[in-house]
């Protein structure tokens, strides 16, 4: 209540003050959620002249506050008044773009990036670039590490003697003694070159891209790999062949595995940007050597790249080179390389055909289909489209139902779990025939699984597969081995027979649910455990409207009407809900 004289239209920020001094944090989150009804509130002068000088004043408070109210201001650009008076976001922005904690820098900057993307020329120039100047010539090393990211946003803005002067103040970014200034300005320069002319690349960003490339700090190295695909975009190719090609070689052996992998991590982008010739007579021996790399993280990172980089080179290439290597692959020490092929192997499928496929890739197949690890089983059966599309499911067929069963019956229940979710795709696979010979006992078995969530996956597995082999298949294969499951003693077999006619009743018809689930349905009204009861009441209301109002007076408003007697209150609640249901 406000007190006596109080001005009623200072309430919105008298709250918010009194809000965001309380000493309860979660309160004070909660007030900064709410920004944008109070700006609503306040309308858009007032949150101009009032609210956010305001909220300049609440810097200084708990990093998940300051995170928060880092990620409101992005998306405030509405309340101050639309583009035209964004800039007045800034200065607050500024002032969490140079807090100690990363995440709140790193918020901030996303939100001056989404502000200056709206402003106009004049805002970005007079506003905006003034605020970067100011964070990249800061004292203190965090408003410098900020102003890295905001150089290429804002270039295209500036008058050529602004350009010239933005470059400069970014090439002391890229010497600065604070070794994470340098990571910004490493990690960033790929999107400044972008930015920038052509003709200022080679004297102004070039040396800028030598000193982070030879940086004395590996974190600072390992950046510049991104730098050196940008510069194949703006350099001609004799230009990418004398001043990227040798510092890509240095990358591809250099004494950090953390650079190493980063390069294998851009290895498809830096082939394509430096052409054919040096793919051919030079990236490909690289891609090999990463490939066997000492540090399993390298061939990990290269490994997921096998099938990306053998689009850029020619068949025999494939065979010849490439493939020796992944089959040692296949059987290598680290489990985390196995699956990192498992899920890339799939697709050298269609670039080698039928013929080849069976000659060479069965085998690497099979491999990794009877691997110890899950995950490296789950990535094959996850990618076997791709195989089915060139060589058809068959020839896979008797390794495939053997990893399936060990995957099914993992003794870690999200294996089971990612298994389940594959099942509909590899139904469409395998075809009806054998999914019915093979799977189909193996689907109803994780109904009983003591796991909720894997019962829960299970009924949804059944759904999916209705739409794959439709109703009729249903009716014979399926409902009558999901209604025996009401016979079992054990309530929670009895409790997923609700569940899954619940979701099987969305995709099977009116008839179908009259004929043969309705009935067992208000049988099981009469069931000893309440749970089973009021799941029954929270089911017939889901039949009802799919039934029609004919049936659902005739057969299910009785049923209704005993259940809304029972002795237990959450029995009579979905009773009494379901009957409302009805009578609408």
């Amino acid at each position: 209540m406000a007190s006596e004289g109080r001005d009623e239209s200072l309430q919105p920020i008298q709250i918010l003050i009194d809000e965001l001094k309380n000493d309860d944090v979660q309160l004070r989150l909660n007030s900064v959620r709410r920004l944008s009804t109070i700006a609503r509130a306040l309308g858009e002068n007032r949150t101009r002249s009032e609210l956010v000088p305001y909220l300049n004043e609440c810097v200084d408070d708990q990093d998940e506050v300051l995170f928060v109210l880092a990620e409101e201001l992005g998306n405030f650009i509405e309340y101050v008044g639309g583009s035209e008076h964004a800039f007045t976001l800034l200065p607050v922005l500024e002032n969490l773009s140079s807090v100690e904690e990363t995440t709140v820098r790193e918020k901030a900057v996303t939100s001056l990036i989404a502000i200056a993307n709206v402003l106009g020329k004049e805002h970005k120039v007079e506003h905006f670039y003034s605020l970067v100047k100011r964070l990249a010539t800061a004292d203190w090393f965090t408003s410098r590490v900020s102003s890295a990211p905001l150089f290429p946003v804002v270039y295209s803005a500036l008058d050529n003697e602004q350009r010239a002067e933005s470059r400069q103040l970014y090439a002391r970014l890229t010497t600065d003694d604070a070794p994470v200034v340098r990571r910004s300005a490493s990690q960033h320069l790929g999107n400044f070159i972008k930015a920038v002319e052509a003709e200022f690349v080679m004297p102004d960003l070039y040396p800028l891209f030598t000193h982070t490339s030879t940086d004395e700090q590996d974190s600072v190295r390992l950046l510049s790999v991104d730098a050196c695909v940008a510069l194949t975009t703006k350099f001609s190719p004799e230009l990418v062949a004398t001043h990227v090609l040798p510092t890509v070689r240095n990358h591809c052996k250099d004494k950090s595995w953390r650079v190493r992998y980063m390069v294998a991590d851009l290895f498809c982008k830096l082939s394509e940007g430096l052409g054919p010739e040096v793919t051919k007579n030079e990236m490909v021996a690289a891609f090999v050597a990463l490939l066997k790399d000492n540090e399993a993280e390298v061939r990990t990172s290269a490994a997921t790249k096998v099938s990306d980089f053998c689009r850029l080179v020619s068949e025999q290439t494939i065979l010849e080179t490439i493939l020796p290597i992944v089959k040692d692959l296949a059987r290598d020490n680290s489990q985390h390389v196995r699956a990192a092929l498992a899920s890339e192997i799939m697709g050298l499928a269609p670039l080698l055909g039928k013929d080849k496929t069976l000659e060479h890739l069965l085998d690497i197949f099979l491999c990794l289909l009877k691997d110890e690890f899950p995950d490296v089983r789950l990535n094959i059966i996850s990618k076997l489209d791709a195989v089915n599309k060139v060589i058809g499911i068959e020839l896979l067929s008797q390794s495939l139902l053997p990893a399936i069963v060990e995957l099914a019956e993992d003794r870690q229940w999200r294996v089971r779990l990612a298994i389940i979710e594959y099942i509909p795709l590899l139904a469409r696979q395998l075809g009806v025939e054998f999914f019915d010979e093979k799977l189909s006992n193996l689907c109803m078995t994780w109904l009983g699984d003591p796991v909720y969530s894997i019962r829960e996956a299970a009924t949804l597995n059944l759904k999916n597969l209705i739409s794959v082999f439709g109703v009729d298949w249903a009716q014979s294969n399926i409902i009558p081995k999901v209604l025996n499951l009401y016979s079992h003693q054990n309530y929670l077999y009895r409790m997923t027979t609700l569940f899954a006619i619940g979701v099987l009743a969305t995709v099977v018809g009116p008839e179908v649910i009259a004929e043969t689930m309705l009935p067992l349905v208000l049988r099981m009204a009469s069931d000893p455990v309440p749970n089973i009861r009021f799941n029954v009441a929270k089911t017939l209301q889901t039949m009802a409207q799919i039934v029609g109002p004919e049936i659902a007076e005739a057969r299910i408003r009785s049923v209704l009407n005993k259940l809304a007697e029972d002795t237990d209150h959450d029995v009579k609640y979905f009773a009494n809900q379901a009957l409302l249901s009805l009578s609408n």
